[in-house]
């Protein structure tokens, strides 16, 4: 239990990724255990689209980034993706797949990878190209983009340090 509180505190986003790829089995641990989120009722809504295929996630990047008007790499060169989509006939499909999304993020740093929740996922998703993508993988069209979490091995300076916990961000009444 100690060092899953460890890994609740020290957690952080990766902004700078080596450029090597994500192992089989270390990819394949943190989809499994992002299986496992809590979900409303158990119904297990979200779905994970996972990728690690250089030209699509270089695709999606600049998808992610033409919503946000750039051209910068808004995944920080990370050579994984895995796009969560909430399920929106569900009536805790924001907070499933917001839990799958964290549960993704605390199993990868469990592991040692660098990993970022990466906003903007309903807004690609809702552009043609998305549209086009989101239906090529067999996502059915009440399905929205919740987050984006991309992975890989943290490179030097990746990982800021935490900032202080603010005074008043726990409130006993």
């Amino acid at each position: 239990m100690k060092e899953t509180l460890v890994d609740l505190k020290t957690r952080r986003s990766c902004r700078r990724y080596l450029p090597g790829q994500v192992s089989l089995e270390e990819l394949n641990a943190v989809l499994d255990a992002g299986s496992y989120a809590p979900t409303g009722r158990g119904l297990q809504s979200p779905r994970m689209v996972v990728t690690q295929d250089r030209e699509l996630v270089a695709r999606l990047s600049s998808l992610n980034a033409a919503v946000m008007g750039t051209t910068n790499d808004p995944f920080y060169g990370a050579t994984t993706v895995i796009i969560v989509f909430e399920d929106t006939n569900c009536g805790t499909s924001v907070q499933d797949a917001s839990a799958v999304m964290v549960t993704l993020l605390n199993a990868a740093h469990a592991l040692g990878l660098g990993s970022c929740w990466i906003n903007r996922a309903a807004e690609m998703f809702e552009l043609p190209e998305g549209r086009a993508l989101s239906a090529s993988w067999g996502i059915a069209d009440h399905y929205r983009g919740l987050g984006i979490c991309v992975l890989g091995y943290p490179a030097e300076g990746g990982e800021s340090p935490p900032r202080p916990r603010k005074a008043d961000y726990i409130l006993r009444v």
